[in-house]
């Protein structure tokens, strides 16, 4: 029995990258789409390729840090399809890269809101949507290795992402009598446009004093790890196979990976391990 024939999602920044490997592996299981994306261009491309390969798709736009644009995307949702069953937080930013003296204040404000808050607005907005039907669904909040790993020089996009890792633990845990699974996908490097995100940076985000621009060292190599990445389209059939097994955690990459977040739970356990030596902590728990 497939379990995800007729119903439909949202996807956030679902017009490239991650989010549109996600719709297409989704379309070919049967459901029906709402692509939502800041960048209507690509919209309309991403409408047009799923269409061709047979998918029900709406699109809309959606800057994701806007929760009114939120709610009209809900409206749009039930107007359209009548129901929503998943809700796939995918949209996000690189924030800006480079030493913590080097990054602005505006860029730590668009990442949050973009990378974490889009991700709570998006919840508030389609998971009554989802409850209201009473036949359970999914919830995909996208993060990153970079939510089990800090990445050096890149601070914003770390704190986001790590942010995004324990939200889901806590959406995992709230919602796990409602028939709602709860995944957070963790990628490593995947051939996307997430370097170039400046190209989408609202105004608001950008005054006089904004610094822009990460270290030129910075720049090039997360676009070397970038393009030498996953293929995207891989992402999407991880995905479906990852959320059909009901997994908490959905990861794309083993090798270099594992080991490292092996090394952090170890350090953690040595640090616990620690109190119990500690002269001022051992005798009160």
């Amino acid at each position: 029995m497939n379990v995800f024939e007729g119903k439909t999602a949202v996807i956030s920044g679902g017009a490239e990258g991650i989010g549109l490997s996600i719709a297409k592996a989704l379309a070919q299981e049967g459901m029906q789409l709402i692509l939502a994306d800041i960048n209507e261009e690509s919209l309309v491309k991403a409408s047009t390729e799923l269409k061709a390969l047979g998918a029900s798709v709406l699109t809309a736009k959606l800057d994701v840090a806007q929760p009114e644009q939120w709610q009209t995307v809900a409206e749009q949702a039930i107007d359209r399809f009548g129901s929503v069953h998943m809700l796939v937080n995918n949209a996000g930013v690189g924030g800006e890269g480079g030493p913590l003296e080097q990054q602005g204040i505006d860029g730590w404000r668009w990442a949050v809101d973009v990378n974490l808050m889009g991700v709570v607005y998006g919840g508030m907005a389609i998971v009554p949507l989802i409850k209201a039907h009473g036949e359970g669904g999914w919830i995909i909040n996208v993060a990153s290795m970079a939510g089990h790993l800090g990445l050096p020089l890149g601070g914003a996009y770390t704190a986001t992402k790590f942010a995004v890792v324990g939200l889901s633990e806590s959406w995992a845990a709230e919602f796990a009598e409602t028939g709602i699974h709860v995944s957070v996908l963790c990628p490593g490097f995947v051939k996307t446009r997430i370097h170039e995100s400046q190209r989408n940076r609202p105004q608001r985000y950008t005054s006089k004093n904004t610094q822009t621009n990460a270290t030129e060292s910075a720049e090039l190599q997360i676009k070397r790890y970038v393009e030498g990445g996953m293929p995207a389209d891989l992402v999407g059939k991880r995905v479906v196979e990852a959320i059909a097994a009901k997994e908490l955690y959905i990861f794309t990459h083993s090798e270099g990976f594992r080991e490292a977040v092996q090394k952090r739970f170890s350090t953690i356990d040595t640090a616990f391990a620690s109190v119990s030596s500690s002269q001022y902590l051992s005798e009160n728990p």
